[in-house]
């Protein structure tokens, strides 16, 4: 079977996912098409004309299967090449442009949700990272269709709908497989392992740490992350006013190191506003941390209640919650709460759900 992968915005998470994917199926052929996660409205609409003018011979052959992200603008590649209009083709959802929270950093306009939609309808396929993922596409959609002054379609998120499925972005196997002995540290250590982008709630993370700070808790924290050009002016600040409490702070490029680190940590935090799925805290839990979550976002179909702390627009009644959540963990030879089972999420326990779905179009032999 011969595929043609398409990730258009190839950003960590994307890439995480590609490569798990490829390496699970070795036995399909694989094409792979990616661009650099930046510059996101031009990357968004104009991967296109980049993979037009930079990668026509590949584009010009024939394949049984197109899988893209929601990033890719499928039905312009489509058009531009009539070889491939007819080809079956998947979409998948890392996230969608109908939910994201307004930055003031990113100019808001209609083109990258027309490009969701576009490619959702030329999809044979839709698979999404999870159901909080799923129906905020299908409601932000409905709702945006409803400001249109006219023909818009009014069934279009129930025609979408019937050809959706749920599929999680697997942990690799490699988290399960490798045991390190270094043991937690001795005093209660909390892991924030997120970019360092506004949707990721930074802002919360300092009020968190400053409520900590007054309630005298003894904890140390490591702060990890991708960063960019561009990163929250706050997370200077939290440098700067928590220097006594931050053991590692900036990017882990070597995985081996990460892991281990991970598996130093209790506590695995997210003060996120905005996750379709939480890679980030998943694969924390996977090395033995305990989840403190907002009970919110699609943290509400992955850890039970009692990970979740109470979710506020109030940063500062939020962060009350959060670190008094935190402060009953601060014995640590009281941790003796079983953490979520993160196996099922593996490669190992999901490729057969991603097989069924490719093998549904394979060619007759």
């Amino acid at each position: 079977m011969k595929i043609l992968m398409l990730s258009a915005y190839d950003a960590a998470s994307h890439r995480y996912w590609r490569q798990g994917l490829v390496d699970n199926f070795p036995h399909y052929c694989w094409q792979v098409l990616n661009l650099p996660g930046r510059y996101f409205n031009w990357r968004i609409r104009g991967n296109p004309l980049s993979w037009n003018w930079t990668k026509s011979n590949e584009l010009a052959q024939s394949y049984d299967l197109i899988i893209a992200t929601s990033m890719v603008d499928l039905a312009t590649i489509k058009g531009l090449n009539p070889n491939l209009a007819n080809t079956p083709s998947i979409v998948y959802f890392h996230e969608n442009q109908f939910i994201y929270p307004d930055s003031k950093q990113q100019l808001q306009c209609a083109e990258p949700k027309m490009v969701n939609l576009y490619s959702a309808i030329c999809a044979d396929k839709l698979l999404f990272n999870s159901d909080f993922n799923r129906q905020s596409f299908f409601q932000g959609s409905e709702q945006f269709l409803y400001k249109m002054p006219d023909f818009a379609p009014k069934n279009l998120a129930t025609v979408l709908d019937d050809k959706s499925q749920v599929l999680p972005v697997p942990l690799n196997n490699d988290l399960f497989a490798i045991r390190y002995v270094t043991k937690k540290n001795a005093q209660l250590t909390l892991l924030w392992n997120h970019r360092w982008e506004y949707d990721k709630g930074p802002e919360g993370l300092y009020a968190l740490l400053r409520e900590l700070d007054s309630m005298r808790v003894d904890f140390k924290i490591h702060i990890i992350g991708q960063s960019f050009r561009r990163q929250p002016s706050i997370m200077q600040k939290i440098k700067e006013h928590f220097t006594d409490y931050i053991d590692c702070f900036g990017y882990i490029e070597n995985k081996t190191e990460y892991y281990q680190l991970l598996q130093q940590s209790h506590l695995a935090l997210s003060t996120s506003i905005h996750e379709f799925q939480g890679l980030a805290v998943m694969e924390a839990v996977s090395q033995g941390c305990l989840p403190v979550v907002p009970n919110r976002l699609s943290y509400q179909e992955i850890f039970s209640s009692q990970f979740r702390y109470q979710s506020s627009n109030d940063k500062e009644l939020e962060a009350r919650q959060m670190a008094r959540m935190i402060a009953n963990y601060a014995n640590i030879n009281d941790l003796k709460i079983s953490g979520p089972d993160m196996w099922k999420y593996s490669w190992e326990k999901q490729k057969s759900s991603y097989e069924q779905v490719i093998e549904s179009f394979k060619p007759p032999s």
